[in-house]
């Protein structure tokens, strides 16, 4: 299990999370959402040992994060950033090879290419696998990151917990390559009982993916429950200050359906006086 136990983060004088209790478990997929500025990038960051704790410990399967040796940590924990900055001529394949590297020193170059190769199938980019990454779309370079950190936990590793952070997937994705997204992690927890975190700004993507959904407002963990406990109508307007409609999904009445009201009044900019 990946816990985070009473964690604060604070810079200077301004607190970016308070005193945060959460667990990522293996096989379920964490669904975090909350407004901008909630903390969530925080917190998957400090689940990850990238940010350390002012107050409060991160653990992995009992272990401080911080304690890990960052190759050994790489080859139990993978994170897809919200964005990728690569600037070199590599081919896709080239790319989703570095998810491998952690793996390194057991010098198995064959079983590092049919790995990179399996997790480029499973995100369905095939067809890009020779294509150089610098001439790929947003959201084509965004799968292409997606294999990447798969292919670096594709397999467990003296039979430990593996776990995937992802900090908004689906952002530079149409709706088809979201959803895909998504069932592909879900999938990859179930199967494969990985425990993946996903930071997401969609409740209804949330709704229909997560297991459970924790939600962060002011740094504060508000909830944190099944998606048809914590999406509520009351909780939309607390947390994001906006009014919804919440109905019982047409195809699954356990997954809440968030159906967004027109704002009372106009924008700022049509309320300007001329």
């Amino acid at each position: 299990m990946l816990l985070a136990e009473n964690i604060s983060v604070k810079i200077g004088n301004k607190t970016l999370l308070d005193n945060i209790s959460l667990s990522v478990k293996p096989g379920e997929l964490l669904a975090i959402i909350g407004p901008n500025g909630a903390g969530k990038s925080t917190l998957l960051n400090s689940l990850s040992g990238e940010i350390i704790p002012t107050i409060g410990t991160v653990k992995m399967d009992g272990t401080a994060i911080q304690a890990w040796v960052p190759a050994e940590r790489a080859q139990h924990c993978a994170i897809l950033p919200q964005s990728s900055s690569l600037s070199f001529p590599f081919s896709v394949l080239d790319v989703v090879l570095m998810g491998r590297s952690p793996h390194s020193k057991m010098g198995n170059a064959a079983k590092d290419l049919n790995i990179a190769q399996q997790a480029i199938s499973a995100i369905g980019i095939s067809c890009l696998t020779d294509r150089i990454y610098t001439t790929l779309s947003g959201g084509e370079r965004q799968r292409v990151h997606f294999a990447r950190i798969l292919s670096q936990i594709w397999e467990a590793v003296d039979s430990q917990s593996r776990y995937l952070l992802l900090d908004e997937p689906t952002s530079a994705l149409d709706i088809s390559r979201q959803h895909e997204c998504l069932k592909i992690a879900r999938d990859f927890a179930k199967h494969q009982q990985v425990g993946v975190l996903a930071v997401l700004h969609d409740l209804n993507l949330a709704a229909l993916y997560a297991d459970r959904i924790a939600v962060l407002h002011a740094g504060k963990l508000v909830a944190c429950d099944k998606p048809n406990v914590v999406i509520n109508k009351a909780m939309i307007q607390h947390v994001f200050n906006y009014a919804v409609k919440v109905y019982p999904h047409p195809e699954n009445n356990d997954c809440p359906l968030v159906i967004s009201l027109k704002p009372s009044q106009g924008s700022p900019i049509t309320n300007k006086r001329r």
